[in-house]
């Protein structure tokens, strides 16, 4: 059994490779997919995850017989760093095993401060990793309603600075985008404290109908006023681009390979 996979449709613009340690989240956000990809009731998805049965042996396993010189990413099934069964034990020794065997990786994650008793591991990586968190609304209220389980946004803010600081390369994923004015004040708040070295941002599909009556292409003109002068890295993904047509946009915004963590 491979532990490490290759994604597939939206997925792949994110990383060629992926690793889900845990299958579960104690975050319960109200739009994740993962329940319905994996055909589970949420209420048997959300809780306390305990990490995948022999997952540090298997990931040891398939390191040893490939290498990997594309990002792994951490990950697309729940989130590294939400609360976990065994601590988050699992989460280093995993991180601890890649650099090891000098993969690149990226991690993606809502657990704001939990993602910092880590930096010593994602220091020891170099320029083999990108930690980045998903952001979805400055109101706290909001946040605590949609996404009830994870880190507010002033956490998962100050978290990516730290990490930032400590000479690790930063992302931000705009993925769903549930307010549009929300994620604009929150591209407006990292562009401000410049905590962020690159911007990934994509749309919200096919949830309860809700992204039928947003103003996408107004949206993005927007973002790209903000970060643009920034002189940010930025990656605008394919279901964002196809409601925009008339935004003409950089050939390096459109290359999701450009912003894949590459082994050194």
């Amino acid at each position: 059994m491979s532990i490490i996979y290759e994604p597939s449709g939206a997925a792949r613009e994110y990383s060629p490779y992926a690793c889900n340690l845990y299958i579960g989240c104690s975050h319960g956000c109200q739009y994740c997919y993962a329940p319905r990809v994996l055909q589970r009731r949420n209420e048997d998805f959300f809780g306390t995850p305990s990490p995948r049965r022999d997952v540090l042996r298997l990931l040891e396993k398939d390191l040893k017989a490939k290498t990997y010189d594309k990002q792994i990413m951490l990950s697309f099934i729940g989130d590294l760093y939400c609360d976990t069964a065994d601590g988050g034990k699992t989460s280093r020794a995993a991180l601890e095993i890649l650099n090891a065997y000098k993969a690149p990786v990226a991690v993606l994650s809502k657990g704001g401060e939990k993602m910092l008793r880590d930096v010593d591991v994602f220091q020891a990586f170099g320029g083999r990793i990108a930690v980045g968190t998903t952001l979805t609304f400055m109101d706290e209220d909001k946040s605590r309603q949609w996404e009830p389980g994870a880190t507010l946004p002033k956490e998962r803010l100050e978290a990516l600075k730290e990490l930032k600081n400590a000479g690790i390369k930063t992302f931000v994923s705009f993925e769903p985008v549930l307010e549009i004015s929300e994620s604009l004040k929150l591209i407006e708040r990292t562009l401000h404290d410049d905590s962020v070295v690159y911007y990934k941002i994509g749309k919200l599909n096919n949830f309860r109908g809700l992204d039928k009556g947003m103003d996408w292409q107004g949206f993005l003109r927007n973002a790209l006023e903000m970060i643009r002068p920034a002189k940010k890295e930025l990656y605008i993904k394919k279901s964002l681009r196809e409601l925009a047509p008339d935004i003409e946009l950089f050939a390096d915004e459109t290359d999701h390979e450009r912003y894949i963590v590459r082994a050194t």
